[in-house]
């Protein structure tokens, strides 16, 4: 799992920057394709992370590769500056081992914390993305429809898009932190914001 942080006080592209350069060493390079192509292994990116993981290409290629000037990839809020707050993503697709414990098509209500999480690209990759099940999670509204609207989706990502998926679904980047929850958090937050993600990776490998 590749987390998030705000180095260098998050400048742009924040931490996944930093998280590249090393991910693109050749040794490590070997490793991680080693991982995902031999052991049958799971990686998972939240915030700076699913940025490192878009600038390195495992999503939504499946591969670390150069970045093509088509691809997918995050950039600045349509606000212009950092956003914390709640947000209700729903499950769109279960392709991935990290959702096989969600429940598909569900809300959930996840924390997010970020100044560069705007999902961008173009009309034919979002198009494929939704055909292949890539797209795994979107911001919805209180009645859980995709939504452009900022109050619900709050960096402007295309098409509500908060997480998307390597093509065999085994790579996985969200920019909801998912991780941050415990039974004494969020307590005045109504809603389910257990995604079970890190129950279904350990399933995954049972």
């Amino acid at each position: 799992m590749i987390p998030g942080g705000f180095s260098a006080g998050d400048e742009p592209e924040g931490s996944a920057k930093f998280i590249t350069s090393v991910f693109r060493n050749q040794k490590i390079a070997d490793a991680v394709m080693e991982l995902l192509n031999k052991r049958d292994g799971l990686m998972l990116g939240i915030c700076n992370g699913f940025q490192a993981l878009v600038k390195l290409g495992l999503v939504p290629y499946g591969e670390i590769r150069p970045q093509a000037e088509d691809a997918p990839t995050l950039t600045f809020n349509t606000i212009g500056r950092h956003q914390s707050k709640m947000a209700y993503t729903r499950v769109t697709s279960n392709l991935s081992p990290w959702l096989r414990k969600a429940e598909l098509g569900a809300t959930y209500v996840i924390p997010i914390s970020h100044g560069e999480g705007r999902f961008v690209a173009p009309q034919e990759w979002i198009d494929r993305l939704f055909k292949n099940g890539q797209v795994a999670t979107q911001y919805v509204d209180l009645s859980g429809k995709p939504t452009m609207d900022e109050e619900y989706n709050m960096n402007g990502s295309y098409m509500a898009i908060e997480g998307i998926t390597s093509p065999d679904g085994r790579v996985f980047g969200k920019m909801g932190h998912s991780e941050r929850r415990s039974k004494g958090s969020a307590l005045n937050i109504y809603g389910n914001d257990d995604q079970q993600i890190f129950e279904s990776g350990v399933q995954y490998f049972k």
